[in-house]
């Protein structure tokens, strides 16, 4: 299912990414010059190594568990629960189970 495909459908987040062993995927679901709207799906002892981004972020778990450090402090996060990631600060996802993500960017 394509992106377009869609535009003005009821869409269930969990069915649009599928978990891969061993993998981090990802499906952008909307991209505008003013920001992105990512799924990710992290097999279970997964991540994202310590990085930053310009811009805020919003993290929203859709499955599963997952430990989010903002600038060195960790943050438990589980199905339902969001956090925002300030731009500029160091931070590290890992998947304590596997888990599934939305990731909100709005870049301005």
């Amino acid at each position: 299912m394509g992106n377009e495909e869609l535009i003005g459908k009821v869409s269930d987040l969990d069915g649009l990414i599928s978990y891969q062993d061993g993998s981090v995927v990802s499906r952008e679901v909307i991209r505008k010059p003013t920001g992105t709207v990512t799924l990710f799906a992290f097999d279970e002892g997964q991540g994202l190594s310590e990085h930053t981004a310009p811009f805020n972020a919003m993290v929203v778990i859709v499955d599963g568990e997952a430990e989010i450090i903002l600038g060195g402090k960790p943050n438990h996060l589980k199905k339902g629960e969001m956090i925002i990631m300030p731009a500029n600060v160091p931070h590290a996802l890992n998947a304590i189970k596997r888990f599934k993500m939305l990731l909100i960017m709005i870049r301005s």
